[in-house]
Order: C-alpha cells, then structure tokens, then sequence
C-alpha cells in the first residue's frame, strides 16, 4: 500500500477517486465520487468473503488512484483495505457528524448519505489528512495482546469485587488474611475453608501446612497470620452459609483462572517484546515496565510521521488541555478526547516514576509546591516525560538523562 504525508503525497495534483465506507456489522455502504464531486457509484456490499471481494473489484476499476474515508482505524474491513493500493484515512465520527450540516440542516441520517458525506469531505480536506499506516505485524500482535490483558485485567476486578460480596455477606474472614483477595494463596484458602467453621479450625500448624503446600512465600508467620484471622471469623445463618459457599468458590476458581491468563498474557508480552526493534527505546525509561511499554508501542505505533511533533502526542495521549477562548473568557480545560488506553499507560508510568526515578520525583514535588494539586502535578511530569520519550522515539536511541535534560526541574 502507498502511504503518504500531508500534501507531499506522489500525483497530489492528479485526479482522484474518493470512496466514502460507511461500515457496519453484516454490511457496508459505498460511495464513490470523482475529483469533481460526482456520484460515480453507490452500492452496499456484504462483510463476507464476496462482500469484500465486489468491493475489491469496484475500487481496482478506478484508473486515477483512490483514497478511502472511513469511520475507524482497525478492524477486518481496515486491513483489507490496507492489503489495496488505495490510502486509508479514519475519519471522527465527530468529524463526519459535524458535516452532515453543510448538506443538511435537518438531523436526517442514513447509510447511504453517511458514506457520500464520507467521500465529499475526503476530497475537500484530503491534503490536510495523513492516511492510516498499516502497522508491522509484530506491532499489530503487540497492539491486541496489550488490548486484551486489559479486558482480562477489568475481568479480574469485576470478579474480585463479586468475591468480595459474596465474603463479607457470610465469611469475612479471608479478606483480612492476606494481603489482597486476588493473591492465589488467599483464593486456595477461600476454596479450602469455604465456611466461618472451617476456617475457625485453623490453628498455628495447619495455617503452616496450608502455607507450605501452597508456596505462600510471605515474611508473615503462621501463628500471626491466625490471630490476624480470628477477629473476624463471623458467621451468617447456616441457611445463608450453605447458599453462598458455591459462589465463593465458583468465583474463587474463576479469578484463579484469570490469574494465570494475566501471567499468560505477561510471558507473551516480554517474548514479544525482546523481538520488536522500539524496545530498547521503550524500557530505557525508568518507571516504565514492560506492561505500559507494550501498550505505548503498539499504540503508537510505527509511523514517525503520524506524530511529527511532541504536541501532536500529547494531544493523542489527552496530556495537552484544551483552549476555549472567545472575547474576554479565556479557558483551559482538561482534553476528554484522547487515546484513553495510552493515557492511562502514561499516567501509570507517571505515578511509578515519581516514586523511583529522582528527577521526576523533584519534578512532581516543585510542582506540588507550587500549590497544583496531586493529579494536576503528575500531569506536567507526564507531558514532560512524553515529550521526552518522543525525542527518543524519533531518534530510535534509548533515553539519555544527560541529552534529555534531566537536571532541569522548572515546569
């Protein structure tokens, strides 16, 4: 597929062709139009095999090259299209609601008008897009790997939490035990003293069996672990505690499952990333795991030119306020619209490194003590240590405290 830049693209002044795709789940709508804005086709084609197939066959019959506007940057239907010799724009859906009022002033909304409206604004404002660039294979792994352990991950608390429920309506014992609830050694003694009753004939040296059976590698002894245990040992009606038991264990044996695929997905993740050619970039900075560093890899992608400036990350990563000024009201507010999965990769890698890391601990404390408040102080340090991993990024060389300015604390 031929990428371009903005405006530098080979024959920018040449006829085109712009497909609008409104897509959707079983089928999708097409538009065509020519360098004039004339209808030239417009078809619903099927997401099957033939589906695609017509479509394939519709947009090589164009002899002029062709450029496709559609509302999303992944998915089937984008890959197929980046397997074409066409360039791929994603359009907002804000963007594309927005313009329907320059056609229409009534709130009026179909497929076929979505995707003309798609096309038309493609050919007016093509020159100021940059089309998708389609990502590496091992970036695009990366990419859903990450992805997923995140919906594992929110799995894992949904279930934690129903566990938690389910305990302290009969047995709260256990959530006063260890040091978390969805610890393996905490879960295997919810599934073998599921009840207040059984839990109550733990003493010193069966609380040490379990722990040696188990691998419980804590510094807490077992005689302490017991008397930790024993103020809590309440218990609800037997007809209540003969109900709730199947749940504790149910959702004991489902968050133990989720931990191994979160360990799963953790194994994948570095076996991946001792392969990918960002890495060294990535995990040069401190406070910045594997995990987060997987994340912003494959969000961010491959293609410098989709950020050819530190700004141009920021506002994708909503680290960049948004500016509302009109008259004598001035407003800088917080970017809603963001990449939320690499800002909260951000905010993560953030609030770890003002803890570990020296120069951003300074920074994060002079901005406290210039009265911002925690979130707003971890903030600055974010867009500054994102500006600084986008210099080394571009460059493609691991983070450098001396080149980076690392002395320097003022905001």
């Amino acid at each position: 597929m031929a990428f371009v830049n903005d405006g530098g693209e080979a024959g920018a002044g040449e006829a085109s062709t712009f497909v609008g795709i409104d897509w959707g789940g079983s089928f999708h709508q097409v538009c065509v139009l020519n360098e004039a804005g004339t209808v030239l086709v417009r078809r619903r084609v099927q997401h099957t095999v033939d589906g695609l197939a017509e479509l394939d066959a519709l947009i090589g019959s164009f002899s002029t090259p062709v450029r496709v506007a559609i509302e999303r940057a992944e998915g089937i239907l984008v890959e197929h299209l980046h397997n074409l010799d066409v360039s791929v724009f994603c359009v907002s859906p804000k963007i594309s609601s927005r313009a329907r009022e320059r056609y229409r002033l009534a709130a009026t909304k179909s497929d076929s008008f979505d995707a003309f409206v798609l096309a038309d604004t493609l050919r007016h404002e093509h020159a100021y897009w940059r089309p998708l660039h389609a990502p590496s294979p091992l970036t695009a792994q990366l990419r859903a790997v990450s992805r997923d352990r995140d919906r594992v991950v929110l799995a894992q608390r949904a279930t934690e939490s129903r566990l938690r429920a389910v305990l302290e309506s009969y047995h709260p014992a256990p959530l006063h035990l260890f040091s978390s609830l969805d610890r393996d050694i905490a879960l295997a003694f919810v599934k073998e003293y599921p009840t207040p009753e059984q839990a109550a004939r733990v003493g010193p040296a069966r609380m040490a069996a379990f722990c040696r059976r188990h691998g419980y590698s804590g510094r807490v002894d077992p005689a302490v672990l017991v008397e930790r245990m024993r103020p809590h040992l309440l218990a609800a009606g037997a007809g209540t505690a003969a109900g709730k038991v199947l749940a504790a264990q149910m959702f004991a044996s489902e968050m133990e499952m989720l931990n191994s695929h979160l360990r799963t997905y953790d194994k994948t993740i570095r076996e991946l990333l001792s392969s990918h050619p960002d890495t060294a970039v990535f995990t040069s900075f401190p406070g910045l795991g594997p995990v987060t560093a997987a994340t912003l890899i494959g969000e961010m992608g491959d293609d410098r030119a989709r950020f050819p400036s530190a700004a141009a990350l920021l506002a994708e990563a909503g680290l960049a306020p948004v500016t509302r000024a009109s008259g004598r009201t001035h407003q800088v507010r917080f970017r809603y619209a963001a990449n939320r999965r690499m800002r909260h990769a951000i905010d993560w890698w953030t609030f770890v490194s003002a803890r570990e890391d020296e120069w951003a601990g300074a920074v994060y404390d002079a901005a406290r003590e210039r009265g911002q408040s925690k979130y707003r102080a971890l903030r600055g340090l974010g867009a500054r240590w994102t500006r600084v991993l986008w210099r080394a990024w571009i460059d493609g060389a691991p983070y450098d405290p001396n080149r980076h300015h690392r002395t320097e604390i003022a905001a």
